[in-house]
């Protein structure tokens, strides 16, 4: 069975956001507005020079899609940043990933994607996974926890809007538009709030916007050119891969009840994409 090519550019997707991640859990120390702000002016600069060697008109089409876009987005990767830096790299992660339930919601409403009442069964399966995984965790308050919300509820609709701009826009210019939102908000905060980087810091701030970037790129992809319900479920394999960058580079330790629940996730999110193979086929 051949594995569709909106599945391998999430995946592909998905290990460049860990490597993210990982860069981002290396600078607690720095501001997680500072940081989108050296990761957009990466991406601009990226993105911009990428548009120009093609010939690609960057301002776009749907303007009010990608605008959207950008403002979403923006919102979710500041609450998400600033959760990563405060809670240990699975938990943060784990919160982050309700994001494909409300981009699964907001599909049937804003795009009439169906998605049939079996799936959302495999959708739950993987969810009460993800609750097995994070448990009880003291290190949690409130207001992280909210903000992990927040941001899972911003990313399914950053993701919605990308679906929406799939047969308007070139995925460059999606990914293009996220910085150009972003730095005049990102640039104000940082200017009262500001960390000068040293060291290492550099480095990692430069990762974290070259590695930012290829997911961006080939997330955009993903969701332009497959459903919202396959590509969202296959998001939550990135789980998997921030509990092994915590085991053995951060020291995060995990129980037996964890393991279940990933096998859990993985589970669901099999089922949910054999389903939709079989479905297609009938």
């Amino acid at each position: 069975m051949l594995i569709r090519r909106g599945i391998i550019n999430m995946l592909i997707s998905i290990l460049f956001f860990q490597l993210m991640n990982m860069c981002v859990k290396f600078i607690p120390h720095i501001p997680a507005h500072e940081i989108i702000f050296f990761r957009c002016v990466i991406s601009l600069i990226l993105s911009y020079i990428h548009l120009r060697i093609l010939h690609i008109y960057p301002w776009g089409n749907r303007r009010s899609a990608l605008i959207l876009r950008g403002v979403f987005g923006m919102v979710s990767l500041t609450a998400f940043f600033i959760t990563l830096q405060r809670m240990p790299l699975a938990t943060a992660v784990t919160i982050q990933y309700l994001s494909p339930i409300f981009t699964i919601t907001f599909a049937a409403f804003i795009l009439n994607e169906k998605t049939r009442w079996i799936q959302y069964l495999f959708f739950i399966f993987s969810f009460a996974g993800i609750v097995i995984v994070k448990g009880f965790d003291e290190r949690i308050n409130n207001f992280d926890l909210a903000l992990g919300i927040g941001s899972a509820i911003c990313s399914g609709l950053a993701y919605i809007m990308i679906r929406k701009s799939r047969d308007s826009e070139h995925p460059l210019v999606v990914v293009f538009y996220f910085p150009l939102v972003a730095i005049p908000f990102v640039a104000v905060w940082s200017y009262f709030d500001w960390v000068t980087p040293l060291g290492s810091d550099w480095l990692f701030l430069m990762l974290t916007g070259f590695f930012t970037q290829a997911a961006q790129i080939y997330m955009t992809k993903a969701f332009q050119i497959e459903k919202a319900s396959v590509i969202s479920s296959i998001q939550y394999l990135g789980l998997i891969v921030s509990f092994g960058i915590g085991y053995f580079i951060f020291a995060e330790t995990y129980t037996g009840i964890s393991i279940m629940g990933m096998g859990m996730i993985v589970l669901g999110v099999l089922m949910n994409y054999l389903y939709d193979q079989v479905r297609q086929r009938l």
